[in-house]
């Protein structure tokens, strides 16, 4: 007796997906719009990564038009080398997007606890990234304006794949972008001059990180924002000493995305796109097929019995958190009278999307399906 009281309800998996479908696992990252965590949707028994935020902290960070404008760009988005959508929707509470999960963790994790990468392990990275963000550009339109080591996740085979598009926005080309917007270590020298820039702030961003998974430490510096931009603008890049230990080939590429003048950089369209990076000596060896279709195998592969995240934005759900996450109404079912006009904003753009029903693509990431029981051992701090 008493036992059917604790009998979950049966879920309805033809319904619009929701939180309910889902089982939540550990809590991965947090970022400065919300949080990730892993999850399993219960029918099909997928792994994925859930990002979420509280939709008064939305309003509060005045985000609404970034998350908004975030969900409905990876709509459109399907890459190899980007996290993709595969599922959107809200309830009473959050904001939920579900995106492909990566359990190699980001490259900022790995670059602090085993310093600089390898030369080989660097020149594969730089060409999925170029692939990403040369599909991004050129097929998509789209600047992601935040390229960092903590953006670049790893898969658990060890391939880089592109994420948090919170401030990535579409490229027009009657009218260039002027937003100061990114990490401030990262912006290209033509963002500061306030007189319009594209896409080749990107490849600026890709350099800077090519040089940090080189040298442990970024190409140029400031005590204050001020001083760290002025460097960006005016200083002479800086070659360590520990540069011996690269071929002449990685430097000048290294060197090539950060070039000042934007019909000289490497990889802007103006000097030659994609292709100019391909013929790039640094590049000589590479199949770029074959990376395509991810076919070479990772210099440096996360180890698979780790849990590649920082544990701390575990415990601080366990121990700090007020409103721990859990499933409740979707707004759909729910009165609209009464709701303030941001959050009658949030229902009425943040629609729903499930992968599985939207338009024909090509599909390019496949669902991560591993054996929950890993999942958990992290959950339960056994790997920590």
């Amino acid at each position: 007796m008493g036992g059917a009281c604790c009998k979950e309800e049966p879920i309805d998996f033809s319904q619009e997906v929701e939180l309910n479908h889902f089982n939540l696992l550990r809590v991965v990252g947090k970022g400065a719009f919300g949080k990730v965590r892993i999850v399993q949707h219960k029918q099909t028994k997928e792994i994925w990564a859930l990002k979420y935020i509280n939709k008064e902290q939305c309003i509060g960070m005045k985000a609404i038009d970034n998350i908004i404008q975030e969900r409905k760009m990876l709509e459109e988005i399907n890459h190899p080398f980007i996290c993709n959508l595969r599922y959107a929707f809200q309830d009473d509470e959050n904001l939920f997007m579900v995106i492909d999960l990566m359990l190699g963790g980001d490259m900022r994790f790995h670059l602090e606890r085993a310093g600089h990468f390898s030369e080989e392990a660097v020149k594969l990275y730089m060409a999925e990234c170029a692939l990403a963000l040369s599909y991004l550009h050129g097929e998509k339109k789209i600047v992601h304006r935040d390229l960092k080591p903590d953006n670049i996740l790893l898969d658990a085979g060890g391939h880089a794949h592109l994420t948090d598009f919170n401030i990535a926005v579409k490229i027009r080309p009657e009218r260039p972008l002027t937003a100061v917007a990114g990490s401030m270590a990262y912006m290209a020298p033509e963002i500061f001059k306030r007189a319009g820039y594209n896409e080749s702030v990107d490849w600026w961003s890709l350099g800077v990180v090519m040089y940090e998974l080189l040298f442990e430490k970024r190409p140029f510096h400031g005590k204050t924002n001020e001083l760290l931009q002025k460097s960006i603008m005016q200083d002479t890049l800086e070659i360590p000493p520990e540069a011996s230990k690269f071929s002449p080939e990685c430097i000048d590429c290294m060197k090539g995305f950060l070039t000042r003048d934007i019909m000289k950089r490497l990889g802007c369209k103006e000097a030659g796109g994609l292709d100019a990076i391909k013929r790039h000596p640094f590049f000589s060896s590479i199949d770029w097929d074959k990376v395509l279709k991810k076919e070479i195998n990772p210099a440096f592969v996360p180890d698979p019995n780790a849990c590649n995240f920082d544990a701390s934005h575990e415990l601080e759900e366990l121990l700090l958190e007020d409103n721990p996450l859990r499933a409740s109404v979707a707004p759909g079912g729910a009165p609209t009278d009464g709701l303030s006009k941001e959050m009658m904003e949030m229902e009425m753009k943040f629609t729903v999307f499930d992968f599985k029903n939207a338009k024909p693509m090509q599909t390019t990431t496949a669902p991560v399906e591993i054996a929950v029981s890993r999942v958990w051992e992290c959950e339960m701090g056994m790997k920590w």
